[in-house]
């Protein structure tokens, strides 16, 4: 069984940078009873992980407990899983229902995310609000939101990400992103100083040529020209200026009106005839 230490730097940092998200968008509240949904990767694992540490050193009082879906898939086995889970002191929820062979049947020739996800969504959100659970952490980073909003601006022409707290699509359940600060390479690497048992996906995760794939390889070769290309996107989408897009429902331009008197540079966003000085 592979050792979680809480007191490696990556670790520390990663915690850190989660109580900051936890703080600015006051995810977690004092009662409240948080259900982790894990996947059996990375990402779910070592936010499940860090998050019982923060429980434990928080003067909150919240309970933690982890959710994973048994979707039937050939080959899916938790048991290593469910005992390192249970190794940190978590209980683990384990939910079957059979969605394989749903999307199996449903999508011919495509991608299958897209329809697993909702059907994995439905089931945990039913799940959740059964169970008492006033919380649903959820283990997207800080990558995930980036390409998120990048996907939705390059294939589907709206301004959109992830956001880091929300009101599930049914309004019974509380979504919160606890890692949407944290890199995936921040992940990645203590993910493997941790060595903990991971559920390979063999549906979604067996699949070449996603738009997703696509557009991380595109940040990340803008990232050789512009290394703080992520964190600067993502301040973007909690920096909106309304006035200076092109949205008449967030912003009136059809009664704009010059006002007698501005002060000036009021409008310091690049025009595009602006040169950028370095």
């Amino acid at each position: 069984m592979s050792t979680v230490n809480f007191e490696h730097p990556l670790a520390i940092k990663i915690r850190k940078q989660i109580t900051q998200a936890l703080n600015d968008f006051n995810m977690i509240e004092d009662g409240d009873k948080v259900m982790v949904c894990v996947s059996g990767g990375k990402d779910s694992s070592v936010l499940l992980a860090l998050l019982t540490e923060i429980q434990r050193r928080s003067e909150r009082k919240f309970q933690v407990e982890a959710a994973i879906l048994d979707q039937k898939q050939p080959g899916f086995d938790a048991t290593a899983f469910k005992a390192w889970v249970e190794s940190i002191g978590v209980k683990l929820h384990v939910v079957e229902k059979d969605t394989y062979s749903i999307v199996k049947e449903k999508v011919q020739g495509a991608t299958y995310c897209s329809l697993c996800s909702r059907l994995r969504r439905a089931i945990l959100y039913d799940y959740a609000h059964a169970q008492g659970f006033t919380k649903l952490a959820l283990g997207h980073h800080r990558d995930d939101v980036v390409h998120t909003a990048l996907l939705n601006l390059f294939y589907v022409g709206t301004m959109a990400a992830m956001p880091a707290k929300l009101k599930s699509d049914d309004e019974r359940n509380i979504l919160v992103r606890p890692l949407t600060y944290v890199s995936e390479r921040d992940i990645e690497e203590l993910a493997a100083v941790w060595n903990f048992p991971i559920i390979p996906c063999n549906l979604c995760g067996s699949q070449d040529g996603l738009k997703r794939q696509r557009i991380k390889k595109l940040v990340r070769d803008l990232e050789k020209e512009i290394p703080n290309v992520y964190a600067s996107i993502q301040t973007a989408l909690g920096n909106i200026k309304p006035s200076q897009l092109m949205d008449q429902e967030l912003w009136d331009f059809k009664n704009l009106k010059a006002s007698p008197s501005s002060p000036q540079d009021a409008h310091p966003q690049l025009e595009p005839s602006d040169e950028l000085k370095v």
